[in-house]
């Protein structure tokens, strides 16, 4: 093993520090899984370190396989003595051995997500709580996030403020008792009872210590307040504890990552060797100049800057389209163009976007133009449940022949029809030569049905009545007109999990996809509408094997890498998002989400905005992302019209800022009217005062930018209500009801 002549200085220095804490700050594609192998068969082939004393962890299944199958290749006779596995396998390895220690049988069960909702569901039901208000997830999600901060039941008990917080750790409590009398844990407890069995037994600890002399932990950027908690038990006694990672790619704090784990790595283990891995050998310097442009305008960082022997290479191109239609079929056009005329394959392309409901425009021009293409974790637009939902209630609405369509929405949202009930229909209408749903509209004549009877006539008269409707409303209204009579968004707004959240978002893009095609087709109908998205929703046809270009989030993008790369939806509001905007610890999250996406990129990279963007059926003007004027011209390539709409967005926005500061100006030096002189206050502005407020104190309420909260205090302000609520993620804010535009969940 010579590697002194394949590392590049930094990594050799990474490899050859064996003793003591060592911080690797690997930048995106410097080569840190090739330095993890290199340091294993150093710590082995040259100083004669046991195999059996050698830990190294990770967090996924693949990640761990990918590293184990490196390592194996490497060192050979002897390497599968050493521990290489993620965090979770880890600990259950650990807890199988030892977990009687601290009261629980070593033959425990590991309840998966169902097990877990099933638990919940008992937990809700035992404390009487009402299920509408406290969804099992909303509450499970509650519960992961306190485990992963090591939160016990008593001391979020303890903390808890308002009715609903002492509620959820009634049920957390509940909860771990039950998993407890069913000898049961559940994934986040993998961690947490093996740091509790580190803590309360010295002997296992010790033990473990012996075993694992050298530890090294990939992708530590990700890791939250469990895991560490972990490691640092773990490394106490000989201190070579060696992370990788690179606090500029930390991208999951909706999972619970911690980035002061990296970012204070040094202070928490003395005398820490950093090492920072800078030489990028994916990309060409003008796509690692751009990222770290935008990247340096983070302030929570460790400095660092990626540089690349590829030469420049192609300046990062910018394109801004009117509208995401436009978007969409410039990206298409030119993959289309660049495989026909440059001999480029499906495989060297990836589509990036901060949402999966970004998707479905990008699928339609794909389908469109003949180009075989995948979602990366996700599943396509069309066959996401939540559309397959709306689009069976459209279908079951527009003919009622489509029995699939009305037995997937019966009990859709729950109306408790079963499904004993279900297949009696079915056979009724099977003997009768009839469709299923005639079969409901024929309920009367159907024996065993008294139970179920005034719950499928509610369900055949809201269908009845929406089929009326049908005719002389627009798609996108009839569609409103569902979500609205089902109570299917609200009741994903109440269980408030990133997951019904990114559900709600896809729901709203179907919405923007019917009024489009109100105000596009020229005899718009129900019945015609169904049949467009069944052709682009038709793909069974694509094989998979084939050559596809890809499209996915940028969060599914990490650790990947692509010729040519298109990052899409470049727009404050989009990307980064509304709700991180005025949020600077969230700006800095989603600026770190943009550097992965860049890095991403080999020899091309685009950026590509729209200037409007339908959300929800409304169209909304936009302004180009932060991070693409983050970028300095000189490594960024614009089209003559781009060029010119950012001149445009430019003197617009200077203007406004000219109109506000010259009015600062004057009163910071007391030259303004006195009239002016004073604070402005939002009781002097004219607002419409509701007569009344659909929600009260008490009330659960979401406001666009906080969030969900509770009412805490609503006063009548004369010109306006003034409420108070205190915010599940923001705490206590206080607003005028007119401007906050809360909605009742």
């Amino acid at each position: 093993m010579n590697y002194l002549e394949e590392l590049n200085g930094p990594q050799v220095q990474a490899v050859e520090h064996t003793e003591g804490p060592l911080l690797i700050l690997a930048g995106a594609g410097s080569g840190k899984t090739r330095v993890i192998t290199y340091r294993i068969a150093h710590l082995i082939n040259d100083l004669n370190v046991n195999p059996w004393n050698i830990m190294a962890i990770t967090f996924t299944n693949k990640a761990a396989g990918e590293m184990r199958e490196r390592v194996d290749k490497m060192i050979g006779s002897g390497a599968d003595r050493i521990w290489v596995s993620t965090f979770h396998s880890s600990c259950a390895r650990i807890l199988r051995r030892y977990i009687d220690r601290i009261g629980y049988d070593t033959n425990f069960t590991i309840y998966d997500t169902d097990d877990s909702r099933q638990v919940m569901k008992e937990v809700i039901r035992k404390l009487e709580l009402n299920p509408k208000v406290y969804k099992e997830r909303r509450i499970l999600s509650r519960i992961s996030q306190l485990k992963n901060d090591m939160i016990s039941p008593d001391e979020y008990e303890r903390s808890a403020s308002g009715w609903e917080e002492k509620n959820i750790a009634r049920a957390y409590y509940m909860y771990q008792e039950i998993q407890k009398n069913n000898n049961a844990l559940d994934f986040d407890d993998l961690l947490l009872k093996t740091v509790e069995l580190f803590e309360q037994d010295p002997e296992v600890l010790d033990y473990y210590q012996e075993r694992f002399r050298y530890i090294m932990v990939d992708e530590y950027q990700d890791t939250n307040t469990v895991q560490f908690a972990f490691i640092k038990l773990l490394s106490d006694k000989y201190k070579n504890i060696c992370v990788v990672g690179d606090d500029d790619q930390s991208i999951y704090k909706f999972r619970g990552a911690n980035i002061r784990n990296i970012l204070e790595f040094e202070f928490v283990f003395k005398n820490t060797k950093v090492v920072k891995l800078e030489q990028n050998y994916r990309s060409t310097q003008n796509i690692l100049n751009a990222a770290n442009a935008v990247i340096h305008n983070n302030a929570g960082r460790k400095d660092k800057s990626l540089w690349s022997d590829q030469g420049d290479g192609d300046k990062v191109s910018f394109h801004q389209f009117a509208n995401g239609y436009e978007e969409a079929e410039y990206v298409a056009d030119d993959i289309g163009r660049k495989i026909r005329e440059e001999g480029c394959r499906c495989n060297d392309f990836a589509v990036l976007y901060r949402t999966n409901a970004q998707s479905r425009l990008f699928e339609e021009r794909f389908v469109a133009g003949n180009i075989p293409y995948k979602i990366v974790g996700g599943i396509n637009f069309y066959s996401r449940r939540e559309i397959k939902d709306m689009l069976a209630y459209m279908k079951t609405i527009c003919n009622g022949l489509d029995d699939l369509a009305t037995m997937c929405i019966i009990n859709v949202p729950k109306r408790g029809i079963g499904i004993t009930t279900v297949n009696k229909v079915s056979e009724y209408a099977a003997r009768n030569g009839m469709s299923f749903y005639d079969a409901l509209l024929d309920i009367d004549n159907i024996s065993g049905m008294s139970r179920a009877k005034t719950k499928i006539q509610s369900f055949t008269r809201l269908i009845e009545n929406l089929r009326d409707l049908s005719e002389s409303v627009p798609v996108s209204m009839l569609l409103d007109m569902i979500i609205k009579s089902t109570d299917y968004v609200k009741e994903l707004e109440e269980e408030d999990t990133p997951e019904s959240r990114a559900r709600i978002e896809n729901i709203d893009e179907l919405i923007s996809k019917a009024t489009i095609y109100n105000e596009t087709s020229e005899d718009p109908s129900l019945s015609e509408f169904l049949q467009q998205v069944s052709l682009v929703a038709d793909i069974d046809n694509v094989d998979n094997n084939a050559e596809q270009v890809l499209l996915m989030t940028l969060h599914s993008a990490k650790g990947l890498e692509f010729e040519n790369v298109y990052l899409t939806g470049m727009e404050d509001g989009t990307f980064p998002s509304f709700m991180s905007i005025d949020d600077n610890e969230e700006l800095e999250e989603e600026r770190r989400l943009c550097y992965v996406g860049i890095t991403r990129a080999r020899k091309h990279l685009e950026l590509t905005c729209a200037s409007q963007r339908m959300i929800r059926g409304e169209v909304n003007y936009l302004k180009t992302s932060r991070f693409v004027k983050e970028i300095p011209r000189e490594y960024i390539e614009l089209d003559r019209e781009t060029a010119h709409q950012q001149r445009q967005e430019t003197y617009r926005t200077n203007r406004a800022e000219r109109s506000f500061g010259g009015l600062n100006s004057l009163m910071s030096a007391g030259r303004a009217p006195k009239k002016e002189k004073h604070k402005f206050d939002l009781r002097e502005f004219k607002v419409h005062k509701a007569e009344n407020l659909d929600y009260a104190e008490g009330d659960r309420v979401r406001h666009v930018k906080f969030g969900a909260g509770t009412v805490q205090d609503i006063k009548d302000g004369g010109k306006d209500y003034e409420v108070t609520v205190m915010f599940d993620t923001y705490g206590i804010k206080r607003m005028f009801a007119s401007f906050a535009k809360l909605k009742k969940l």
